[in-house]
């Protein structure tokens, strides 16, 4: 069986997260609970600086919640008095270390919802898709869709991406300014590895500072 998640420690500066879960990349509870660990485990690393994000399913980057299974996903935080999801999309976003995904495949439902949450967004032209279809299935995002898209890509789009729960092609999700970039596929893993390189290669203090300092001006104003 396929792990859902498989952290690699690739340099005392860079480590690694891949999303399993074949055939079609769902959001399940052991995913959220292991996510949950690593990003509470890596609160405490004063080594690391890039947190890479990808997936081993083919034509999927992370999908949305499995609802067969939402019996067994981590509940509410008591303390944080919020979600575990939220609360996950919460730390990463604030983490002193960059966080940069590889996107290819559907990313929608939490799986936006996590891409959202991350720094730096790199996607397949060919490959990636993004999409928030809760709606369409009587259901609204919960895991910051809702705070989240509308600073990334502006209200009107956002209300057109929620309400109707279509799904969005990678140039038009870079137009928007939905994801950092679009690069040709056969580009996109030299072009993450020299980012992640680079900034691998910079102070840990300079770029946590620096992007406290840009959270303080784009983070929603609540806990989402």
């Amino acid at each position: 069986m396929t792990e859902p998640i498989i952290f690699t420690r690739v340099s005392p500066a860079v480590a690694s997260i891949t999303f399993g879960n074949p055939p079609v990349g769902l959001v399940v509870g052991g995913m959220v609970q292991r996510l949950a660990e690593i990003v509470d485990e890596l609160s405490h690393d004063q080594d690391l600086r890039v947190l890479t994000f990808d997936s081993s399913v083919p034509d999927f980057f992370l999908n949305h919640f499995d609802l067969a299974q939402l019996g067994s996903f981590p509940g509410l935080d008591e303390a944080a008095g919020i979600s575990t999801w939220t609360k996950i999309t919460l730390k990463l976003t604030k983490a002193p270390y960059i966080t940069v995904a590889r996107i290819r495949g559907r990313t929608r439902g939490g799986g936006n919802e996590l891409a959202l949450a991350l720094d730096l967004r790199y996607a397949s032209l060919e490959k990636a898709q993004f999409g928030q279809p809760e709606v369409g299935t009587a259901v609204v995002p919960g895991g910051g869709g809702t705070e989240r898209l509308p600073r990334t890509i502006g209200r009107d789009r956002a209300l057109e991406v929620i309400l109707t729960s279509a799904d969005y092609d990678a140039a038009t999700a870079e137009k928007w300014g939905w994801v950092t970039r679009t690069l040709p596929d056969a580009e996109l893993d030299a072009h993450v590895d020299a980012i992640v390189s680079r900034l691998a290669s910079f102070d840990r203090i300079a770029l946590a500072t620096a992007k406290r300092m840009v959270n303080r001006a784009t983070l929603p104003p609540r806990k989402t």
